[in-house]
C-alpha cells in the first residue's frame, strides 16, 4: 500500500531515541521529510546522524526544544518550519519515563511536583506543540497530529502515568473535534509495554522487585500480551505511519492501541 506520504513534512517531538526514533525512520522511509526534536542536544544530534546514514529518501533535520516550555516550543517549531518550509504532520511522542520516576507511583507515593512535571511534559507538552502547529495545518487544509500515550490510561498501579496518558486522550478527542473540519485528523496511540533499548534495564528491574531470574521476568512481562511478546517499537511506528498517511481519513479522535492485545480487559 502506498502511504501517500512521499514530500509530506513532519515533526517528531522525542524523537532521539526509543519509539520516536522509530517513528522517524519510518516515516522517512516512506519519503517524507522528518525533523525530530528533544531537549538533548547531543542525543539529538547523533540521533538525527544516524538517520541520515541510514540513506532515506526523506530529508532529516533536528530541533532542539523542551515541550515543558512555550517559548521553547514556539522557536522550535519556527524553526522546523523554516527548514523544512511547512508542517503536515506533528507526532507528539516526548515526556518523562515511568511517570517521572522509573517505576510505578502510587497516589500516596505521589509528590506535587512528581504530578505537575509528568503533565507538563506530556499533556501540556503536547498542547503547546499542537497549538503551535495547528496554524499551519489549517492554513493548507491538511494535516495529522499524532498523540503517543499508553495503556496506562487503562490500568491502574501508576496514578501519574494513568492520570498524564488520560489527560492525552481527552486532548486528542478535543483537538479532533476542532480541526476536523479544517480536513486535520487527531489520533492517539497507546503502546503497551514497547522493546526500546531501554528494555534490558526494565527486566532487570522487574526481576529483582518480583525476586525472579530476568528469563523469569522476560517471560512475565511477555504474557500479559495476547500475542505472547512484547511489541517493538518499530510495530508501534508501523502504524503511527499509517495514521500520520491520507489513508488514515476515516479516522479521528479514538485511540488505536499497539500493545500485542492486553490480556483481560474488555473495552468498547
Amino acid at each position: 500500500m502506498d502511504l501517500q506520504l512521499v514530500g509530506k513534512r513532519a515533526l517528531v517531538t522525542g524523537g532521539s531515541r526509543g519509539i520516536g526514533l522509530r517513528i522517524a525512520r519510518s516515516l522517512l522511509a516512506e519519503g517524507a521529510h522528518v525533523a525530530i526534536a528533544a531537549r538533548d542536544g547531543e542525543r539529538l544530534a547523533k540521533a538525527a546522524a544516524e538517520l541520515a546514514a541510514a540513506g532515506h529518501p526523506g530529508r532529516i533535520v533536528s530541533a532542539q526544544l523542551d515541550t515543558g516550555d512555550d517559548a521553547s516550543v514556539r522557536a522550535g517549531v519556527q524553526r522546523v518550519r523554516e527548514q523544512l518550509g511547512g508542517i503536515d504532520i506533528l507526532v507528539n511522542n516526548a515526556a518523562v519515563p515511568g511517570g517521572g520516576q522509573g517505576g510505578p507511583i502510587t497516589p500516596s507515593q505521589t509528590t506535587d511536583q512528581q504530578f505537575v512535571d509528568a503533565v507538563n511534559v506530556k499533556v501540556l507538552g503536547y498542547l503547546r506543540t499542537s497549538r503551535a502547529v495547528a496554524p499551519d495545518l489549517i492554513a493548507q487544509g491538511w494535516g495529522r497530529i499524532i498523540n503517543i500515550s499508553g495503556l496506562a490510561a487503562r490500568l491502574s498501579g501508576d496514578f501519574v502515568a494513568t492520570a498524564r496518558n488520560i489527560g492525552v486522550v481527552a486532548l486528542t478527542k478535543n483537538l479532533a473535534d476542532e480541526l476536523g473540519r479544517h480536513g486535520v485528523n487527531v489520533t492517539v496511540v497507546h503502546p503497551g509495554a514497547t522493546v526500546t533499548e531501554r528494555t534490558p534495564a526494565l527486566i532487570a528491574a522487574a526481576a529483582e522487585q518480583w525476586g525472579v531470574t530476568l528469563e523469569e521476568a522476560e517471560r512475565r512481562r511477555a504474557e500479559r500480551t495476547a500475542i505472547g511478546r512484547e511489541v517493538t517499537a518499530e510495530e508501534v511506528a508501523d502504524v503511527v505511519a499509517f495514521l500520520a498517511s491520507p489513508r488514515s481519513v476515516a479516522i479521528t479522535g479514538d485511540a488505536v492501541t499497539v500493545g500485542g492485545g492486553l490480556v483481560g480487559p474488555i473495552h468498547y
